[in-house]
């Protein structure tokens, strides 16, 4: 695959949209995930219009909803629909969004029912924060979940369903669904 200007284009407006974020509980700029995301959709067959949204895909959630129109118009309405179908929910005018875990409920089965091209991002996206949490877990053991709003108890239970519908989804074979389980069982103990 060659990646032309519109996923240059992308790079930089996800570094601006992000800029002074942080990975919970790090000092790492936020970028490096989207980046990661798009490196995996990229090693894992997906096109450049699904690279193109991994590096948008939290735009949405984290930076606002005035965000989509401009995705729209400089990437292509495809790019919007993957970036919309990775996203949870959208903080309202107060910045607020759902309570949590219906949230993750209903993303769950969004991702039971979405398009291939969303199910391939997604999975990329949670092999990158379930790794990132397990090589957390390897050095700073039980307390890498006091960065998350929520309980290891709750955090474990999310994945292990990520597990289960991303593996439905992909075949319990495929590549991604394999890492995204390793991943898990390393700190899901």
């Amino acid at each position: 695959m060659l990646l032309n200007d519109i996923y240059a284009d992308a790079v930089t407006y996800a570094a601006k949209a992000h800029a002074g974020q942080v990975r919970k509980g790090t000092d790492i700029p936020y970028i490096s995930h989207p980046i990661a995301v798009s490196a995996l959709v990229i090693e894992n067959g997906g096109s450049e219009i699904q690279a193109t949204a991994a590096l948008l895909h939290d735009v949405l959630e984290d930076c606002g909803a005035h965000h989509g129109s401009e995705i729209s118009n400089r990437f292509g309405p495809d790019v919007l629909r993957i970036v919309e179908g990775l996203t949870d929910s959208v903080p309202d005018q107060n910045g607020e969004k759902p309570e949590w875990r219906p949230r993750k409920e209903a993303y769950l089965a969004h991702l039971a029912e979405a398009p291939r091209d969303v199910v391939l991002v997604s999975a990329c996206d949670k092999v990158h924060n379930a790794t990132a949490i397990a090589d957390d877990y390897a050095s700073v053991g039980e307390t890498v979940f006091d960065r998350f709003s929520q309980s290891r108890t709750s955090t474990i239970w999310y994945y292990e369903e990520l597990v289960r519908v991303l593996s439905s989804r992909l075949g319990p074979d495929h590549r991604l669904a394999r890492k995204l389980d390793a991943a898990v069982r390393r700190w899901a103990v």
